[in-house]
């Protein structure tokens, strides 16, 4: 368009005649006419940003689910040093690698900032310093390259991930656990969410990664270059008696779908702390540190399947998902265990539901999940800012409700629920 009008100053400034401007502006509109045809034919594409927590990720997806291109940065191996994820450090390293991640996503999809239609970036939740690294910078590509911007609801883009590659109609039920979260929804369309149950204290990722490091697994060359969640699963594989370490089913007095891992963290705790019997650099103990591994996954499974199973009861008993129709979607950091996987495909088979696991490599934080929850919003045009006022006035947000509020109305419910046998072992 910019072209076309250069060449319509340029054939006035010569004092072409009236009649030839007036066919030279027929021929320009018949040709943006044409660019624009083309452009609503084409799948619209999508950049999106991820920096909630310690990742820096960047992917790029066209609105038929297609990836174009993807980077990340994982600050993984740095935190692990430290014990823990240091919001300061991450967000330096943010800063540091945004703008790599974001041209290699790009030299990836063979792609320019001209050829992308929208940007997205997460803003909610996650720690303060990293989401204001990715809003900032995703503010500036939409300036730069005047192009629309959509805000992303981090665990919406959870919820949301596993329809780029597999069909799942709405609605359905979503289970997120990770690192930071742990929730059960409804998933009613892209931007309605009904909230059955969360986490009272900490998230299963969280406790299974400070397990890990009072453990001291990254001393066992093995599993130094993993995660506590993945370090604790692997040892667990190897255990050769998982029943010896005993913890006991958590609230359950309380027929809700709510989390709790904190107890599962104290008593662990105090199973390491006793005596000392768990010392990694004694040979000897490494069979123990198997078993309590393996006890301590069965725990936090059998915690998160049976919540997950009254959730299905509850909709079953009030009838809200069709028969044919009920599905369990799986996604977060933590979905990526796959004793877990097995577990709730057992749940499911026998509650009615179909079993569906968002594709690991795509459960962990990423950029693709941002880029594809945008390409869903930019599709029903929900979301998606031009206003440029508008889209500097965006801020991010520590901690943000996920949909509306049903813990009550599944409390009110009083489900009793036992347990459904996980022969898994």
């Amino acid at each position: 368009m910019t072209r076309c009008a250069c060449f319509l100053s340029h054939e006035i400034s010569l004092g072409f005649c009236k009649s030839r401007r007036s066919r030279f502006l027929r021929t320009c509109d018949r040709t943006l006419n044409a660019i624009r045809r083309f452009a609503d034919d084409r799948p619209a594409i999508v950049l999106g940003i991820e920096t909630s927590c310690d990742d820096t990720g960047c992917g790029i997806v066209d609105t038929t689910g297609k990836i174009l291109g993807e980077a990340i940065n994982s600050q993984q191996l740095i935190h692990l040093k430290h014990g823990g994820i240091i919001p300061t450090i991450a967000k330096d390293m943010h800063r540091q690698n945004i703008t790599t991640v974001c041209e290699d996503a790009l030299r990836s999809a063979h792609l320019r900032l001209r050829d992308i239609d929208a940007i997205a970036a997460t803003i909610k939740p996650g720690l303060p310093l990293s989401l204001n690294i990715g809003n900032r910078f995703g503010k500036y590509l939409s300036r730069i390259g005047n192009k629309p911007y959509i805000p992303i609801h981090h665990m919406e883009a959870h919820a949301l991930t596993v329809r780029m590659v597999q069909k799942v109609d709405f609605p359905f039920l979503v289970l997120l656990v990770s690192g930071g979260h742990s929730l059960l929804a409804i998933v009613e369309n892209i931007d309605k969410f009904y909230l059955l149950g969360t986490t009272v204290d900490n998230a299963p990722g969280e406790v299974l990664d400070k397990i890990a490091r009072r453990l001291k697994l990254t001393s066992i060359p093995e599993f130094s270059h993993m995660s506590g969640g993945q370090a604790i699963e692997s040892a667990a594989s190897k255990a050769s008696d998982p029943t010896k370490y005993v913890f006991q089913p958590v609230l359950t007095r309380r027929r809700d779908c709510q989390f709790s891992f904190a107890g599962l963290s104290n008593k662990s705790f105090k199973y390491i702390d006793k005596d000392r019997i768990f010392n990694v650099a004694d040979s000897t103990a490494i069979p123990d540190v198997y078993n309590f591994c393996a006890a301590v996954q069965m725990a936090c499974t059998k915690h998160i399947c049976l919540r997950t199973q009254r959730a299905m009861e509850f909709i079953s008993n009030m009838n809200l998902i069709s028969e044919d129709k009920r599905t369990l979607v799986i996604s977060g950091g933590v979905a990526c265990n796959n004793f877990l996987a097995k577990a709730l495909e057992i749940v499911c088979s026998q509650k009615g539901f179909t079993f569906v696991r968002t594709p690991p490599r795509l459960c962990n934080d990423n950029g693709i999940m941002i880029a594809w929850n945008g390409a869903e919003k930019w599709i029903v045009n929900k979301g998606v800012l031009r206003n440029k006022e508008e889209i500097e006035m965006v801020t991010i947000e520590k901690r943000a409700p996920f949909g509306e509020s049903w813990i009550e109305r599944v409390t009110n419910a009083n489900i009793k629920c036992k347990l459904i046998k996980l022969d898994i072992l």
